[in-house]
């Protein structure tokens, strides 16, 4: 027995070091040719300031700035919205959560489904198709899909032929590898709710080669979850698994025979499998991961509305709505490097400020991680109220954000002057590319080896003084190139001076 103990500790003990040794980098780092953010410690060792008594290096997060057209779409009191550009088409598609009020162009009694009971429930919902060929201006065609709606122009696109007292909500374009697509050129997550003969209920995957005809005979529920938000899926590379941000109803709030309301089921919980198709339910259950904390305590912001997540160059971005009962909903970032933890950032700014009192967006604002890359900008939209959560009586539009190209976070050399210095890394090639605000100061960088041994010509005096602005200027010394140390374990050290810097990479050679 005394041997068993020793060996569950030592093995409790072992799976304790690899989780912990996980959140720490290997290094040098094989950085490859994505860019890298500067919001936490895995990328960069160490920052100081040259007057480190009077001064600091700092870490600033950057809002979105709204569009000067919003709201751009404000038809059918749209929500959960998930946005693609289809290069192909030379279209923006919008796949949006129309909220068509229960006495308006239903089927005939659709409206017994709204119990008087409900709070807030004065909507039927479908998901229904935009298309804009500038992102601004949005036109829903009128697709006759569904011959049960009354509404015009008919552009539901995802709903159940036979059966229209099935709402649908919650749409997400998955971005997944073509080996999980199942030939299908598009796919789309999304919940199906309501009286459905065939318990049709759940979280769904349905795929479409158009993105406008999506194959219902194809159709697949992936998780039996009453977990009424906007779900995300996302690929892991690096684990070679799928993993989804939804709400752990399944124990806090169930659902059977009757409805047990026993905790607060408003909070971000994570659930994985290794397959796409299928039931996830085989493989694990949704596990809590991100619940209020004091900060949200003292804003009386004590519940978590979702999180909708994208992977992407190895960050979950999270978009974690805050949710002050039974009235205000922000979206903030939360990020994370492994999908587990998440850090959020001081001030708990939201990405997208609200609007002033009276405007369409005043109480409500769920931001879509779908952000798309649109020049120097990364183009996010949202879905906006004027009313507060616990009441029908409100509208909702979507509205376009705009943010400097990979911006949401930079770190900021004062005015005397600061170094962000990276952990060691395996340089792959290529010149040295920094996405950098630096108008009006001075950026400059340092390559040394990996004690911090200046390399022959690539000290500060070597390189060629930036004091611009760009998301991509390439950095260079008088007589060195970078290309020269491909392969090498090497330092950057960064030096900022009332300069910005975002993020830095290697060019493609």
């Amino acid at each position: 027995m005394h041997g068993i103990l020793i060996l569950t500790s030592f093995l409790i003990l072992s799976a304790m070091a690899s989780i912990c040794a996980a959140d720490i980098p290997v290094e040098p780092l094989n950085i490859g040719h994505d860019p890298q953010f500067l919001f936490d410690n895995y990328v960069v060792d160490n920052h100081w300031a040259i007057r480190y008594k009077r001064q600091a290096v700092t870490r600033v997060f950057h809002q979105a700035t709204k569009h000067a057209s919003n709201p751009v779409m404000s038809h059918d009191a749209p929500s959960f919205c998930s946005i693609v550009y289809d290069e192909q088409a030379g279209l923006f598609r919008m796949y949006y959560q129309a909220n068509i009020r229960a006495t308006e162009s239903l089927p005939d009694g659709l409206q017994e489904t709204l119990p008087a009971s409900a709070k807030g429930r004065k909507f039927q919902t479908y998901i229904a198709y935009a298309e804009s060929k500038d992102g601004i201006s949005w036109i829903r065609p009128d697709l006759g899909l569904f011959d049960w709606t009354k509404q015009r122009p008919n552009n539901i696109v995802i709903a159940r032929a036979k059966t229209p007292l099935t709402e649908t909500c919650g749409p997400y374009i998955l971005e997944v590898p073509e080996s999980a697509r199942r030939g299908y050129r598009w796919l789309m997550l999304y919940r199906a709710k309501g009286r459905d003969p065939d318990d049709y209920n759940g979280i769904r995957i349905r795929g479409s080669q158009d993105g406008v005809h999506w194959d219902e005979a194809g159709d697949t529920r992936i998780a039996h979850l009453h977990s009424d938000h906007h779900n995300t899926v996302s690929y892991d590379s690096r684990r070679n698994e799928f993993v989804m941000y939804c709400r752990a109803k399944h124990i806090y709030r169930a659902f059977g025979e009757e409805m047990l309301d026993t905790g607060a089921s408003r909070r971000v919980a994570r659930m994985s499998s290794p397959k796409l198709w299928g039931d996830w339910l085989e493989d694990s259950q949704p596990q809590t991961i991100l619940v209020p904390d004091e900060v949200d305590s003292e804003r009386h912001f004590n519940f978590f509305y979702g999180m909708p997540t994208r992977h992407r160059y190895g960050i979950y971005w999270g978009f974690l709505e805050p949710f002050r009962m039974n009235d205000f909903i922000q979206t903030e970032l939360a990020v994370s490097r492994d999908g587990f933890h998440f850090e959020r950032f001081a001030g708990r700014q939201p990405i997208i400020p609200y609007g002033k009192a009276g405007a369409w967006d005043d109480e409500m604002i769920f931001a879509s991680p779908q952000w798309l890359d649109v020049g120097d900008e990364w183009w996010m939209y949202y879905s906006g109220w004027d009313g507060p959560h616990g009441t029908p009586d409100r509208n909702g539009a979507i509205g376009l954000a705009t943010i400097r190209k990979e911006g949401f976070v930079s770190m900021r050399g004062p005015s005397g002057g600061g170094v962000v210095c990276t952990r060691s890394l395996i340089w792959p090639g290529g010149d040295l590319i920094v996405n950098a605000a630096a108008t009006g100061g001075i950026l400059r960088v340092r390559v040394s080896d990996a004690r911090r041994k200046p390399l022959d010509g690539f000290d500060y005096a070597a390189c060629t003084e930036f004091s611009g602005d760009s998301v991509a200027r390439t950095i260079r010394w008088r007589n060195r190139s970078l290309q020269d140390l491909k392969g090498q374990t090497i330092r950057l050290e960064f030096y900022l001076e009332n300069a910005d810097l975002f993020t830095f990479r290697a060019s493609t050679e």
